[in-house]
């Protein structure tokens, strides 16, 4: 059967030998500004704490099971159904088993997640036609801030894709040897290697600068290149 709030407060404050008055200025430390003649509102029942308050009630009060007291039985508490002498016995019985290391709780360290991925030591734009051979990579350890997709690295050179690319950045590749038009990616033309936006329209395939004063590179049916990977980042 559900309880009186205000009863229930009520006690809990005379216990602590709490005037309203003063019970009124420690909720002012959980930014609550009431008047005692509230509180005494709240203990004839007059009105009723929202849940802000009334939770800093019950810490203040010290109201720790507050199902038990608000609300009665509580028939997932396995102390419920045990008299005094039973929950003392109990009680003693847990004491016990903190006392043991075996039944202490441990915390729980997270180990952040790791995992090894290709680094190339040649940046974009001094590249060769082998970009992708073993040899131009090392494996280094990376964190969740890298895409999952990714499957390797490279540091860009120069300022040609600002603002959104700077010199010395570091770009996450998906390899691939197929992008469409307006992605950004890893290409080699030509010898070179290079992180550019992908024109391929009407009007031919260009690699595209973001950097308005590079202009754009023809890809011509001459041309040696490449598609080496789908920038992610």
């Amino acid at each position: 059967m559900e309880k009186k709030i205000g009863i229930t407060l009520a006690t809990y404050r005379k216990d602590k030998k709490m005037s309203q008055i003063e019970l009124a200025d420690k909720l002012r430390n959980y930014g609550i500004n009431v008047s005692n003649a509230a509180i005494s509102a709240w203990e004839k029942d007059i009105s009723s704490p929202n849940a802000h308050q009334f939770l800093a009630l019950c810490k203040i009060l010290g109201i720790t099971d507050i199902y038990n007291e608000f609300i009665g039985f509580n028939p997932d508490d396995p102390l419920a159904k045990l008299n005094e002498e039973g929950k003392e016995k109990a009680l003693e019985y847990i004491s016990l088993l903190l006392l043991s290391e075996q039944f202490q709780k441990k915390e729980t360290t997270i180990i952040p997640f790791r995992r090894p991925i290709k680094w190339s030591i040649l940046s974009a734009s001094a590249g060769t036609g082998e970009f992708l051979d073993d040899e131009n990579f090392e494996i280094i350890e990376v964190g969740e801030e890298v895409p999952e997709e990714a499957d390797f690295g490279l540091a860009i050179n120069g300022d040609s894709m600002e603002p959104r690319y700077h010199d010395n950045q570091a770009v996450w590749v998906q390899q691939t040897n197929s992008l469409s038009n307006g992605e950004i990616g890893i290409f080699n033309l030509d010898g070179m290697t290079y992180c550019k936006q992908l024109k391929d329209d009407k009007d031919g395939v260009y690699l595209v600068s973001l950097n308005s004063k590079y202009e754009p590179i023809k890809v011509t049916d001459e041309s040696s290149f490449k598609i080496f990977g789908r920038v992610l980042n």
